[in-house]
């Protein structure tokens, strides 16, 4: 899949086979994201995926809209020392995660993480030094469902040209 029918296609997938990601699946994907760009080359990023069935469930109960990390084959958390853009940085790598995941046939979700009530005990949970922000947490594994596409705003809608 190139790269602009992956970012057209991707979905967000919330429902998964019960089947594992293959280490070296899971390290491609991850080896995307340390590419991606970040303010002043900072790269303030650092990934923990976690594939232990009980630890992903405790994440899951502690999120209010992921509980279905719970059943995923991985979860990727992405945290970022907290540099002057760690959040675009953050946010960016995660991208790279979302659209790398869903060219290589797997499934995610992109679950909020920055400024949430439960970024503390997943930083603690996941032995997070201080000084890191949780940016997001990401679902990944093989979809067990084909998402309907929602409407998205036609490009001449939010496309400006020179001023808005």
């Amino acid at each position: 899949m190139d790269a602009i029918e992956a970012l057209k296609s991707r979905r967000s997938v919330r429902v998964y086979e019960e089947k594992p990601v293959a280490r070296e699946i899971i390290e491609e994907i991850i080896d995307t994201a340390r590419l991606a760009p970040s303010a002043d080359n900072t790269q303030p990023w650092e990934f923990v995926v976690v594939t232990e069935s009980e630890t992903r469930k405790e994440i899951a109960d502690l999120t209010d809209y992921g509980k279905f990390i719970a059943q995923s084959g991985a979860c990727v958390a992405v945290f970022a020392k907290g540099v002057k853009h760690y959040i675009e940085d953050g946010s960016a790598a995660t991208e790279n995660i979302l659209v790398a995941a869903h060219a290589l046939g797997l499934g995610t979700c992109w679950v909020a993480g920055y400024k949430k009530d439960y970024a503390g005990p997943i930083a603690e949970l996941l032995g997070i030094p201080d000084g890191h922000q949780l940016v997001a947490l990401i679902s990944l594994g093989y979809p067990a469902e084909t998402p309907e596409t929602h409407d998205k705003r036609e490009l001449a809608d939010v496309l400006h040209w020179e001023r808005f």
